[in-house]
């Protein structure tokens, strides 16, 4: 074998292998990208494996949150709600806090331990403000029917008024400036601020009314009410009750 022959066999053995080399060289950034993108895959299997099958803490704490959201929206009618939190009860003022907790699941955050129960009974009495005591007095004393409470005298306010009986509660009649305009108001007194007083027959108090010659307006849904207007334009609404 000839010297040139040799030469050549031996480059192009070199030459396969320097092929070879730079082949794999080349290799090796695409070998290692695709080991990172494996890497962050399992990371982020193992992410969603952990967001689907939560801790036992988690599932504790989410059937904690679950005792407190069943309970409240279950005591709607009530104004305070119970719920479970630290091991302990605690009782809540107002629905709405329950609400705002299953929204934004924050129960730590909202759950305020206030207790409002202090003791409500009725509404003791509604003050209307008149420009003459004296003719308001005849209005609601003479044309109304409602009895003065002598019980409660004035004479220790700084102005003239009047405590009258309706029913158990009462209205008080205050002589002051009215603010309240006498013209531009709506003609039916739902649709104005209105005392509302429960009356056993609405024909009897519309033929008083009538016979008196003091306007007033039907209830619009049809049920038994009359609206009608004091002399300083104070609506009172006149509701019929069965018992």
């Amino acid at each position: 074998m000839s010297g040139k022959l040799i030469t050549d066999k031996i480059f192009f053995f070199v030459k396969e292998i320097i092929t070879d080399i730079s082949q794999k060289i080349q290799l090796i950034p695409i070998i290692i990208i695709k080991k990172l993108i494996k890497k962050t895959q399992m990371s982020y299997c193992s992410s969603m494996a952990s967001l689907l099958c939560p801790s036992p803490t988690v599932l504790l704490q989410h059937k904690v949150n679950r005792v407190c959201v069943t309970v409240s929206t279950n005591i709607t009618s009530k104004s305070y709600w119970t719920s479970v939190r630290n091991g302990r009860w605690h009782e809540l003022s107002f629905v709405t806090k329950a609400k705002m907790a299953v929204e934004g699941d924050v129960l730590e955050k909202e759950s305020v331990s206030v207790n409002a129960d202090y003791g409500v009974v009725s509404v003791h009495h509604v003050g209307i403000l008149c420009e003459n005591l004296e003719r308001s007095i005849d209005f609601y004393q003479n044309i109304l029917g409602l009895e003065i409470n002598e019980a409660r005298p004035d004479d220790k306010l700084p102005y003239r008024g009047a405590w009258l009986w309706v029913g158990s509660e009462m209205i008080h009649l205050m002589e002051l400036p009215n603010p309240d305009p006498l013209t531009g108001r709506p003609e039916h007194g739902g649709r104005d601020r209105h005392t509302c007083i429960a009356i056993r027959d609405v024909s009897k108090l519309k033929a008083i009314l009538d016979k008196a010659g003091i306007p007033y307006t039907l209830s619009r849904s049809g049920r038994p009410a009359i609206f009608t207007r004091d002399p300083d334009a104070n609506a009172l609404e006149f509701t019929q009750v069965d018992n």
